[in-house]
């Protein structure tokens, strides 16, 4: 089933370092850099906390990734992403703005439903919020709550969110949480509310909720590495649940072709675009490794424009 959604270039934002950068500089002026040149969206990923078993991230059986390694020891730095996106939106205009992913369920829903309707208000309805259930343990024991729980964690909190969102005078009754008449303003700009990415490997509670909610899929695991197996797969699965998945987005990973210098070639890099489109991704994501701030935004106006050729997208859609 053809999407009906434009293919999308995002870029990864780097709101971590092993250890402290000093400042954050760097970060918002490739922020700005995107914003200017055209990238589709800006997305930033999310640690509350760490514990000291870091090399739980290379088990699936816990959430993990095969062979994954994470990318700072314990006392890494990394920058909480809804404040991090806020600040974000106040320096651009057009951009959109996203997780890739944030726990969910380590926030307590009525203030996640609040910060994010805020945050989608404040920057003229540019939210995307890909949520996931996370890896480690250990945050969820400094957050007070189960890890073995936290699938019906976060569905619980996707149920407030979305009844906050969506309903005026607001009623709740689940075995978590009960609430009536209960009013929260603002509503998020976009209707409906923010559009939210769900993210993991193909099991029933993943399906469930991209059928309940899902604007987008964020692929882990084996699942992202053969898409042509398992989007297809994912359709059918939605299509017994009664969804439609041709408005489905799909995120990939579109790696970076370097030349000796260590410099990404565009027209090589952009070359994968087709047959991996192909496939059915429609959200394009990279991260982009620039040195040099000033000359950021038209390093990756040319990737812009090399991307949309590829994908047959207008130079100023």
């Amino acid at each position: 089933m053809k999407s009906k959604l434009p293919i999308q270039l995002s870029m990864v934002l780097q709101t971590f370092s092993a250890d402290d950068p000093g400042t954050w500089s760097q970060m918002f002026a490739l922020a700005r850099a995107a914003d200017a040149a055209g990238v589709d969206r800006l997305v930033v990923s999310d640690h509350v906390v760490f514990g000291e078993r870091l090399e739980e991230y290379s088990k699936p059986e816990v959430g993990g990734q095969a062979g994954g390694k994470q990318p700072t020891g314990p006392d890494g730095h990394w920058l909480e992403p809804l404040t991090t996106l806020s600040v974000i939106a106040g320096m651009t205009s057009n951009v959109r703005l996203g997780t890739n992913i944030i726990i969910a369920a380590l926030r307590r829903p009525v203030i996640l439903a609040k910060s994010a309707a805020t945050l989608d208000v404040l920057s003229g309805g540019r939210l995307d919020l890909g949520v996931g259930v996370g890896w480690q343990k250990e945050e969820y024991d400094a957050a007070g709550l189960s890890f073995d729980g936290r699938g019906r964690l976060l569905d619980h909190t996707l149920e407030v969110c979305e009844t906050l969102w969506r309903e005026r005078r607001a009623s709740y009754n689940s075995p978590e949480l009960k609430f009536e008449a209960i009013h929260q303003m603002p509503k998020p700009l976009q209707p409906g509310g923010v559009p939210i990415w769900v993210a993991g490997t193909l099991r029933g509670s993943t399906i469930k909720r991209l059928a309940r909610w899902g604007a987008g899929w964020i692929p882990w695991g084996p699942d992202a590495a053969d898409l042509k197996e398992s989007l297809p797969r994912l359709k059918d699965a939605l299509a017994k649940l009664g969804r439609d998945a041709s408005d489905l987005q799909v995120v990939g990973h579109l790696p970076g072709v370097y030349d000796s210098s260590g410099n990404m070639d565009i027209p090589r890099t952009m070359d994968q675009v087709p047959a991996l489109a192909a496939s059915g991704i429609t959200d394009f994501r990279t991260f982009v490794p620039l040195s040099d701030a000033a000359s950021a935004e038209e390093k990756l106006r040319r990737m812009v424009s090399g991307f949309r050729a590829a994908v047959g997208r207008p130079a100023h859609s």
